[in-house]
């Protein structure tokens, strides 16, 4: 029995102390005075009557009623019925209310304090003042509080001759049961009457209509988010206007998380004075009055539900975790068909007649029916993973987390996680995990109606009748007798609080209602005490766990066969079967991926355990402890499927002797595993164990069984009890024992929990403490050792164990600090785990500090058996591992590093490792990685020994190291976590290694910083290019660069020492002077440029001097002559260093293009446009051009300096290449700064304050472009007179042709590959390539074809007709940044045009290219391997897409010098995008760079003269560490790529010489690309180096050397397709789709490693047929080519290699001398030749006529031996076909095919190889008719027909004569219904056909065929 209400308080209003307007409450009596020993009086009742605070009102409210909660410091509830009621103010309280100056304004609500208006009346309004009555009561009948307050006022307020003090008296006195069903009916004494109804059972909590409102007021949804945020330990806070609604949305969220209780701050109604409280850390449930909404706002992690809104408002930074599925949708579809029955039958056609819905009483319990399913779903199974730990004198109950959500599969889940980790679930174990105790409803559902939920799930009306019984108990435990509930209780009239009461509520007699309460007290005491009669029973456990199911390990994970394959395996080991385990263990370290095959290991190893040990053999133990390792590898930390668990007795049982008296077990060999570091792992092992023992201690055969045979039968029966039915028995049968047997039995456990605590301190630090102390890295970066360091459970026994820990480390003397460190962390980690199970399992503190004091001695005897079993086990031959297989060298090519034993781990290419693309597996491979002074390099053999002893080479130069990180990863053999490291170079290689287990970490970190050393040097000269066949000389300290403005003496002079030594060549020592000299007079003048570029030497760029300093480095308009001398007068010593200068692959090209000579320009020959300047020799005025330029002959060489400086880095325009035919040139330059050309466009109105030295620097520019232009043949006379004398800006209208300047913008280059026009010469990419995208974008390509821009395009994507630059075009175009020209007005200007582009940055280049090189060789193996994942990460690259842009923007570039406009393309600062640009111009546009000599050529003068900044792009030095590599040059090649794949027959060179220099561009072999510029060349004495005499073999220096002597010995370089037609312009498709990804970056050579050191690549020789060892039969010289293995071109070469090797190979055998291929190549094609002419003669010059006579996608080649021999037919097909053919030889063209048709003997049925209806158009005039064609290959020919069966044959068309097939266009008189695409044009020598098929694929079909039959011809 307990008290209805504890007491009555009467709180009424008083004036604040502070005296503001606000009131407080006062306490004006409370009953009884004194406090109830067992329950105080709670404290701040006051706060809590008036939630939102003490105010008066101008009216009078009606009485309100609501129940606030208060928890005290026992977590006891208290609830306060509070009811308020308004009585008129004293004058006392109306004054202090009058003189608050500020009235408050405040929000009516049900609590009673309404709206104060700011008119109120004047002060002299009656003004009320509220009263509460309060009861506090420990018991929650709300209604019962109700109607006793209610009568008490009606008692006050009607006046009722009724005392009120003894009716307060009985209401403090009266008992009501707990609980029990039972029912009470109480009297107050004032005529009334009341039943309290006491629920069944006290644990399910009681909820009246709350969850069912809860409901109604939010929605399913927003109701499951608050459950999950209340259950995962969240703060939820509910706003509402009613007090009531609070208090029961609290209440009802409390009742759903039933039978969880929860056991935070839970307060449903929280005071305005108390707000504060919402910015606790800790989780809560809060009610607030939604007026103080506002204050809530602030609040970032609290998740408000607004009741009166509906909403639930949940902040960014919260993630509720969601109910794991399915149970999230079946919980709603439940609920909503609970909320919602009319749902179902919504659509139905005849809906049944409506059904009556649940009363809310009844609809409330439905609802928390579905919530108590939840949580039996959610917790089935859970007292199978409870360990009982002690079960006297208390039991102690742990919950193994692990296995429940290992066994239910829900280990990934976020939302169980949590739970089970809350403080909710913890009360829940502790509470409900008793084995004996009272059951309610949760228990039974769980034990017993499971598998009745399972089978219910997808049959929802048996759901809804299950849901139906469930709240049937509930509410029957609720209301146990619903007819008898008759309440009389007197209530005030209505409205009856209007009325003017006579009185205020009177002060009650304390006298009288303590008489009362001392009369009960005195009867109680005289009454027997009731005890609430508990039906304790045995808790059910339920069926244990069958959801075990194998989630994530595929399909096949249970199959029987690997199972049995694990049992094979290990049944092999124990008996000795050795070489059968090991065929096995491959196929059972793959099973052990799956869960079923690791529990069947453990069972199996423990079968051949005896008596706790099993000694094995050294074999036997490698292979146990493999196996071991790989079960554990997948084991997470909380290792949920108890597989570590099952292996830690195993790992102590099985071991070895090494020699006698020393053992090692195997726990040595498996501790790299995080399961053992973590401490759950350890406590719910020694939980399982204890119980275990524990249980074994109560069914041990009691003394008194004498007889055998029960002895015998009793642990038949008692085995089957689980842990928890012991408990429950022992616990039932705890009060019947005597004292003595009670404590015995408490001491016998706590003795067996204390003998576990020392047996797993052994186990742990066997575990821990690794064999190898150096190891103690891996120690520490484990998990939990290094995490649980910092915290720390108990004060006292943590500073005990750190005494402890050092007195032991102050013992040890001299052993190194690192195993004192690792003893000391296992020491404290152990005593932590101690302090933690034995606290919790109730250990004496004597017993544990015993434990403290051992736990030092165990770890230390256990280091010193550690030591004795590593010494012996050095001591074991070692395994037999694989020998090391040393890398061959270049010459000069040293070893840094000797092999460090790794394995070389799959990437995510996955052709070397035999995924879904087979072949055989050749990683993982077993070998060492060297470091050499050029290369990194890994030599070893696949792990897997089903691939055979193949070696595996993978290197790559150090140079191209691009990214290096440590990973940690599993070796595949022993399956350790090893240290490894993962290098990524930029030739497309990529090393992932694990360091071997020999390789200690030491050895690796050298590693690391050897590597890090070699691949960026301090200086450029300790680069392998330099320190190559010569001693290795020291760099020299690095420059200082911070100080910007030094003396210029000591720098020169010590330039000037630095010079001499290396220009000591003829001529060198006057340049150097004259470069110091120089130097000293021109540092300080370049402008500081926005983008500033410092070579390395040359850093001290001063800012110009101000300008009234007149000295010698002040910038002027007169220069003197010693700086810029005009070239006339150069002295004899400067034109000794011009001798060499003119050796330079640009003066050799100049002269080649007729732009002049040194000679000619010194003698200024005037007919000459363009001239030679040696302005730059000195390169003091742009110091990465090169030292003789181009220029036009009009324009003087000190104007030179004033027009650099409007060029970013000062590059200027030069000529760099003028067309042969249209004699136009390309130029280029840096781009402009702000000032220059475009600034003058843009500040045309600006008012001019007098030139200054910009504007005259603008206008040189100006000059120097019309100079430019009239140095062009075709504009010199159309400008009349050109003199650049006087010009000025102000008059360029008056000569200038076309009145406008231009502005075109190639607004968005990329949209479409340059402008598709069918030009007279040249030609384009194969007709069959797919992509024709519209040519320039209408914009461009219309405004430089002077049409407007809506005039129709061709059909193939060119401009509207070939004569599309108009007549009137620009004479010369200006390519520039768009960013930069942007806001250009067009102005009256010269002939110029400018054409702003978009183009992109190096930057983006580098950001491209790393992910390219991450699609092509990714780290790791993709999720799904699929060509698509390839594609997209190569599509996300964007890679191809600058290659397009390149292209597309150097084919305008073309199409502009071709039609006879010059180009300057002036992009960024014109090292990078321009220097790309103007070279594939000029590959596109001269045959002459598509040779071998000319590409060098080109590569020389663009990129090395021009100064590409290869060594900063390339990252080589370590001041170019934090740039990172760009591959512009890379980008360069991948474009001639592109062109080659489109015009194989262009290029004398084949594409392996491009990938040679991709490869050796960045690899520092060479020294050629490896500065930024000549000038910084000639400073390290490079440039002229080849002039002095070579002594012996010297390894070649320059990678054109190496290359001319390669080519001298294989063909390797040589394109044997090569047939050039003359002066071709090429213009290839730039579309993505014609583009391919260059086989570069994705094809390796496992066997030999990249091809591109020949010397290296070249394996030995195969040894021929009769050598046989053993005088068999020769062998079979086939073998199997893996693509990613093998060199492909190496074993399979192509027919003409094979025969000139042939050939070599029979005249050495011949004794003659062998004859060079080349002069072998060149014999057969000039008598292929001279066979093809009429008179059969050959002059010289036939070599370079077309070798292919008819055809120029595929080649057909004869190679006849003599006048007599045979004709041999090799016919190389190229991967493209185009239409295109040659100009010339037509009489040889037919001559060779008729020679061709005499080998066949014609077949009729040969005749027509292909026919069909074709339209024709006719002659000229004539229209167009179908007719029937018939494709004959045979003859060669077209015929046409009438009709099909016509026999005559109307018309033929010689195909010898066919030069192209290409798209047509519709012509007038065409069949209209036929799309555009069907129609095709064959030209041949005479005509143009014009054809159009019926559609598309027909007509793709016809063009097809005739491309092929020219092809095989």
């Amino acid at each position: 029995m307990a008290r209805l209400a504890d007491y009555f308080v009467l709180v009424a209003f008083g004036p604040h102390p502070r005296g503001s307007g606000e009131g407080q409450g006062q306490i004006l009596q409370r009953f009884p005075e004194k406090d109830w020993e067992d329950n105080p009086f709670p404290q701040g009742i006051e706060l809590f009557c008036q939630p939102s605070g003490w105010q008066l009102c101008p009216e009078r409210n009606p009485p309100t009623f609501f129940v606030a909660v208060l928890t005290d410091i026992n977590s006891e509830r208290h609830y306060c019925a509070c009811l308020t009621f308004w009585e008129p103010a004293e004058p006392s309280q109306e004054t202090t209310r009058v003189e608050d100056a500020t009235e408050r304004e405040e929000e009516g609500d049900e609590g009673g304090q309404t709206h104060l208006s700011p008119t109120a009346p004047a002060p002299s309004a009656q003004l009320f003042a509220p009263k509460t009555l309060v009861l506090v009561s420990r018991l929650d009948h709300t209604e019962v509080f109700r109607n006793s307050l209610g009568l008490i006022y009606a008692i006050h307020v009607e006046g009722l001759n009724v005392c009120l003090e003894n009716v307060i008296g009985n209401l403090l006195t009266c008992t009501v049961p707990l609980a029990g069903g039972s029912q009470r009916t109480i009297s107050l004494g004032a005529g009334d009457r009341q039943v309290i109804q006491t629920p069944l059972a006290d644990s399910l909590p009681v909820s009246r209509c709350s969850v069912a409102l809860l409901f109604r007021q939010l929605g399913i949804t927003n109701v499951l988010s608050l459950f999950c945020a209340a259950l995962t330990e969240h703060k939820v806070l509910f706003l509402s206007r009613s007090y009531q609604r609070l208090a029961d949305a609290c209440r009802g969220l409390l009742a759903l998380l039933f039978p969880l209780r929860y056991s935070f701050t839970y307060v449903p109604i929280l005071p305005a004075q108390l707000l504060e409280v919402l910015s606790t850390p800790t989780p809560f449930i809060i009610g607030v009055n939604a007026a103080f909404q506002a204050e809530t706002q602030e609040l970032l992690d609290v998740i408000v539900a607004d009741l009166d809104g509906g909403t639930v408002t949940i902040p960014e930074c919260v993630h509720i975790p969601p109910l794991p599925e399915p149970l999230q949708s079946q919980t709603h579809s439940v609920l909503s068909m609970v909320l919602d029955p009319e749902l179902e039958l919504a659509d139905l056609a005849f809906p049944p007649p409506t059904t009556s819905t649940s009363s809310l009483k009844m609809q409330d319990k439905e609802l928390r029916a579905v919530f108590l399913r939840l949580f039996a779903q959610l917790l089935q199974g859970y007292r199978w993973c409870l360990h009982v730990v002690r079960i006297h004198p208390e039991p102690v109950i742990r919950f193994h987390k692990a296995a429940f959500l290992g066994q239910r599969g829900l280990v990934e889940d976020d939302f169980l996680m949590k739970v089970l980790e809350g403080m909710a679930f913890a009360g829940f174990v502790s509470e409900r995990g008793v084995p004996y105790r009272p059951t309610d409803l949760f228990d039974e559902l769980v034990a017993h109606e499971v598998a009745r939920m399972r089978a219910d799930e997808n049959h929802p009306q048996r759901v809804l009748r299950h849901v139906q019984e469930l709240a049937e108990q509930l509410y029957k435990n609720e209301n146990p007798y619903p007819a008898v509930a008759m309440h009389k209780v007197q209530r005030p009239g209505e409205s009856s609080h209007l009325r003017r009461v006579p009185r205020p509520f009177p002060r009650l007699d304390e006298g009288t209602v303590q008489w009362i309460v001392d009369q009960a007290a005195a009867k109680m005491q005289g009454a027997p005490p009731a005890v609430k009669a508990e039906r304790r029973t045995t808790v059910p456990s339920g069926p244990p766990m069958t959801a075990i199911l194998e989630r994530c390990s595929g399909l096949h994970v249970n199959s029987a066969r690997r199972l049995e394959v694990v049992r094979n395996c290990i049944s092999y080991v124990f008996e000795g079967k050795m070489l059968e385990a090991k065929k096995l263990l491959p196929a059972v370290l793959r099973a052990l991926k799956g869960r079923a095959a690791r529990r069947c290991l453990a069972q199996e190893l423990h079968l051949h355990v005896q008596q706790n040990r099993a000694v094995l053999d050294h074999q036997q133990f490698d292979f146990v402890v493999r196996m071991m390792n790989c079960c554990l590898q997948d084991c997470t930390s909380l290792d949920e499927h108890g597989i570590a668990a099952a292996l830690l007795p195993l790992v102590t049982a099985f071991c070895r002797k090494l020699s006698p008296g020393v053992t090692q077990f195997a726990y040595s060999c498996v501790q790299e595993h995080v399961v053992w570091s973590t401490p759950q792992f350890w406590e719910a092992m020694f939980y399982g164990d204890v119980q275990t023992h524990i249980r074994a201690l109560y069914l041990e055969p009691t003394e008194d069984l004498a007889p055998a045979q029960e002895v015998g039968e009793a642990p038949s029966q008692e085995d089957e009890r689980s842990a928890l039915d012991v408990a429950s028995e022992q616990r039932r049968l705890w009060p019947t024992l005597s004292r003595e047997k009670q404590q015995e039995l408490v001491q016998k456990e706590e003795s067996t929990v204390f003998s576990q605590a020392i047996h797993y301190a052994n186990r742990m630090s066997y575990l821990l403490l690794p064999l190898d102390s150096s190891k103690s890295r891996l120690l520490r970066e484990r998990a939990g050792l290094g995490d649980l360091e910092s915290a720390s459970n108990s004060l006292v026994t943590n500073s005990m164990a750190g005494s402890v820990a050092e007195s032991y480390d102050t013992e040890s003397g001299f052993e190194d600090a690192e195993t004192c460190d690792v003893a000391g962390a296992v020491v404290r980690f152990i005593n932590r785990f101690v302090d933690k199970v034995c606290t919790e399992s109730g250990v004496t503190s004597d017993h544990l500090k015993g434990l403290h004091v051992m736990v030092p001695d165990i770890v230390q005897m256990h280091i010193e058996t550690l030591e004795a079993v590593q010494r012996e086990s050095r001591r074991l031959p070692p395994i037999q591992k694989p020998k090391l297989l040393r890398p061959r060298l270049l010459p000069g090519e040293e070893c840094v590093l000797d092999g460090l034993r790794v394995y070389l781990l799959p990437d995510g290419r996955e052709e070397g490792a035999g995924g879904s693309a087979g072949g055989p597996a050749l990683l993982p491979a077993e070998g060492a990685v060297f470091l050499t002074t050029y290369r990194v390099i890994f030599t070893g053999m696949p792990t897997d020994p089903l691939v055979g002893e193949q070696v595996v080479v993978r290197s790559f130069p150090v140079a191209a190291l691009t990214k290096e990180k440590r990973i940690s990863v599993q070796t595949p053999v022993d399956q350790l976590l090893q240290d490894g490291l993962q290098l990524r170079s930029c030739t497309f290689q990529l090393l992932k290694m694990a360091f071997d287990e020999e390789v200690g970490s030491d050895s690796a970190e050298l590693f690391r910083k050897q590597l890090h050393k070699l691949r960026y040097p301090p200086d450029i000269r300790a680069t392998f290019a330099f320190t190559l066949g010569s001693a290795h000389t020291p760099g020299r300290p690095p420059r200082v660069t911070k100080d910007k403005g030094p003396s210029l003496r000591p720098l020169c002079s010590s330039l000037s020492l630095l010079l001499s030594p290396l220009l000591t060549l003829v001529g060198l020592r006057t340049l150097s002077r004259n470069l110091v000299k120089n130097a000293k007079k021109t540092i300080g003048r370049q402008h500081v440029t926005r983008k500033k570029y410092n070579p390395p030497s040359w850093e001290h760029r001063g800012q110009p001097p101000p300008e009234d300093q007149e000295d010698e480095i002040s910038v002027s308009e007169e220069l003197e002559p010693s700086t810029l001398t005009p070239s006339s007068a150069l002295k004899p010593s400067d034109r000794m260093t011009m001798s060499s200068l003119v050796e330079r692959a640009c003066c050799r090209d100049y002269q080649r293009l007729g732009l002049g000579t040194l000679s000619s320009s010194l003698s200024r020959a005037k007919s000459e446009p363009f001239r030679i300047s040696p302005v730059n020799r000195m390169y003091a005025i742009c110091r990465s051009y090169p030292g003789l330029l181009i220029v036009p002959q009009s324009v003087q060489d000190n104007a030179l300096q004033r027009v650099s400086r409007c060029y970013r880095q000062n590059r200027f325009p030069v000529v760099c290449w003028r067309s042969g035919r249209s004699k136009a040139v390309l130029l280029r330059s840096g781009g402009l700064h702000g000032k220059g050309v475009v600034g003058l466009f843009k500040a045309q109105n600006a008012p001019s304050p007098g030139q200054s030295q910009a504007d005259s620097s603008s206008l040189e520019q100006e000059k120097y472009l019309q100079a430019v232009v009239s140095s062009m043949p075709r504009y010199a006379d159309a400008s009349g007179r050109n003199t650049l004398s006087g010009f000025s800006s102000a008059h360029m209208g008056s000569h200038v042709p076309s009145p406008r300047a231009r502005v075109t913008t190639l607004s968005n280059p990329m949209a479409a590959s340059a402008s598709r026009r069918t030009a007279p010469r040249g030609k384009w990419g194969s007709v069959r390539t797919s992509g024709r995208s519209s040519g320039l974008g209408t914009d461009v390509g219309s405004r430089l074809a002077g049409r407007d821009a809506l005039a129709p395009p061709q059909a193939n994507g060119g401009p509207p007709d070939p004569g599309f630059l108009r007549p009137q075009r620009a004479a010369l175009y200006i390519l520039g940044d768009k960013a930069q020209l942007k806001g250009v007005r067009s102005d009256p200007l010269q002939q110029w045009e400018l054409v702003p582009i978009e183009v992109f940055e190096a930057r983006q280049v580098k950001a491209s290219f790393k992910k390219l090189l991450k699609a092509c060789v990714p780290g790791c193996p993709a999720a799904e391997p699929s060509p698509a994942s390839f594609l997209r990460s190569l599509e996300d690259s964007e890679w191809l897409i600058q290659i397009h842009k390149l292209l597309q923007v150097s084919v305008l570039v073309v199409e502009l010098l071709d039609s006879g406009s010059s180009v300057l393309v002036g992009l960024e600062d014109g090292w990078d995008i321009t220097t790309q640009v103007v070279s594939l111009v000029q590959l596109l546009s001269d045959p002459f760079y598509r040779t071998l000599e000319g590409f060098r050529l080109l590569v020389e003068k663009e990129w090395l003269s021009f100064g590409h900044r290869f060594s900063h792009r390339g990252a080589h030095t370590l001041a170019g560490q934090s740039s990172g590599f760009t591959p512009v040059f890379l980008q360069f090649l991948d474009c001639v790529h592109q062109v080659h794949l489109q015009f194989p027959m262009e290029f004398e060179f084949s594409q392996f010489y491009l990938k040679f220099l991709g490869y050796h561009h960045v690899s520092r072999r060479f020294r050629t690309f490896l500065l930024d510029s000549d000038y910084e060349r000639i400073e390290l004495g490079l440039l002229y180096e080849e002039k002095g005499e070579r002594r012996g073999q010297v390894p070649c220096r320059s990678v054109w050397e190496y290359v001319d002597r390669l080519s001298k010995r294989t063909p390797v370089f040589h394109n044997y397709m090569y047939a050039p037609e003359d002066a071709e312009v090429l213009r290839p498709y730039s579309n993505v789709s014609n583009l391919k990804v260059w086989d570069f970056y994705t094809e390796e050579t496992l066997a030999e490693g990249p091809p591109y050191d020949w010397e290296l690549a070249q394996g030995p020789p195969e040894p021929p047929e009769e050598e046989r060892s053993d005088g068999g039969a020769p062998q079979s010289r086939r073998r199997v080519v893996w693509p990613c293995y093998d060199s492909c071109p190496r074993a399979q070469p192509d027919a003409i290699s094979r025969l000139l090797e042939e050939l070599q190979r029979l005249e050495t055998e011949l004794g003659q001398p062998a004859e060079r291929w080349k002069d072998t190549w060149d014999r057969v094609k000039a008598a292929q030749r001279l066979e093809g002419r009429p008179d059969g003669r050959g002059t010289p010059s036939s070599l370079l006529v077309s070798t292919a006579p008819h055809h120029r996608r595929s080649l057909g080649v004869y190679l006849q031996e003599g006048p007599v021999g045979s004709t041999l037919s090799l016919s190389l097909d190229s991967d493209q076909s185009s239409g295109s053919t040659t100009s010339g030889s037509r009489q040889a063209a037919r001559r060779s095919t008729s020679t061709l048709y005499s080998q066949f003997q014609t077949a009729e049925s040969e005749n027509r190889s292909y026919e069909g209806t074709l339209y024709k158009k006719g002659a000229f005039m004539k229209p167009w008719k179908a007719r029937w064609f018939v494709l004959d290959k045979t003859k060669h020919q077209l015929r046409y027909y009438d009709h099909r069966v016509d026999t005559e044959c109307k018309g033929v068309i010689d195909l010898a004569e066919v030069e192209a097939v290409a798209p047509g266009t519709p012509t007038m008189g065409a069949p209209k219904t036929v799309d555009e695409k069907a129609f095709f044009d064959v030209k041949t020598t005479r005509r143009v056909y014009n054809f159009c098929a019926q559609d598309v694929p027909s007509a793709q079909q016809w063009v097809d065929r005739i491309q092929s039959c020219l092809s095989d011809a």
